[in-house]
């Protein structure tokens, strides 16, 4: 995770760009340091989110759950309450973001997708590229969205019809839908990105985060928290499937090919045009 702060924003770049950010634990440590040390600092009042390299967050590092599923094969019994808590602990950094008193904006390029768009949806604002492609791919195998926030920022229709499908948003589509605030192209993506962080630095602090609160309390309120519990429950169960636990041995093998064959049918995620 790299660290910058500069005009009352501070800036946290992802920073695992041979692996397009994914997620592992060493991230979401170095995530809650990074928003640790932004909360202190009394010069910031925003922070921006983005990735390096080609993507803003590509998803779980899926290794660990191989691992898991490995262990399942040799004849190891599946905890689905341990489960909960160790997913549940990623759920619960991905809501600092939810959480932080200082407002948090996603700056998304490249693939945002699984995991990935946890960090973006539980930030409150998205920026995003005109070419990007936000979606939940595991949705088709494998995964349900832990955070359960594509419901409360698209609404029934519009989640259901991303996640019947594990179909991905372009950036022009996110805005449109209001997943995102605005989209630019690329090379223009980081200006954009960091002139809407500093108009929302304008506010004083304080008032930030009052208008922050009005607003997450509504979708609080609205049961939040217990869609979340549920996500995370029915991910686990969804790695445990005969169709999850096939996946899982595929990609075992070779997590590429078992992706490949996975995303194939519906032509996008890299596997051709739709």
């Amino acid at each position: 995770m790299r660290y910058e702060s500069e005009s009352a924003v501070a800036t946290l770049t992802l920073d695992r760009p041979e692996r397009l950010n994914a997620i592992v634990p060493e991230l979401i440590a170095a995530l809650e340091a990074a928003l640790d040390r932004a909360e202190g600092d009394p010069e910031v009042r925003v922070v921006r989110l983005r990735g390096a390299g080609r993507a803003f967050c590509a998803g779980y590092d899926i290794g660990w759950g191989v691992e898991a599923m490995e262990a399942a094969e040799r004849g190891a019994a599946w905890d689905p309450m341990a489960d909960q808590r160790l997913i549940g602990r990623y759920v619960g950094a991905f809501m600092r973001l939810w959480r932080s008193p200082k407002p948090v904006l996603a700056q998304v390029h490249g693939y945002c997708v699984g995991g990935g768009t946890d960090l973006a949806l539980c930030a409150d604002l998205i920026v995003c590229a005109e070419d990007c492609r936000i979606g939940y791919p595991p949705a088709r195998v494998w995964g349900s969205p832990t955070t359960a926030m594509w419901v409360y920022r698209l609404g029934l229709e519009r989640a259901k019809r991303l996640l019947l499908t594990g179909d991905a948003l372009d950036g022009r589509r996110a805005v449109e839908w209001g997943l995102a605030s605005e989209c630019a192209p690329a090379g223009e993506l980081d200006a954009a990105g960091l002139a809407l962080a500093r108009r929302v630095a304008l506010l004083p602090a304080n008032q930030l985060q009052m208008m922050k609160l009005l607003v997450n309390q509504a979708y609080e309120q609205m049961g939040l928290g217990t869609t979340q519990l549920i996500g995370t429950l029915l991910d686990g169960a969804a790695r445990h499937t005969p169709e999850g636990q096939a996946f899982g041995r595929a990609a075992a093998r070779d997590i590429r090919l078992a992706v490949a064959e996975r995303d194939a049918p519906f032509g996008d995620y890299g596997q051709g045009t739709r």
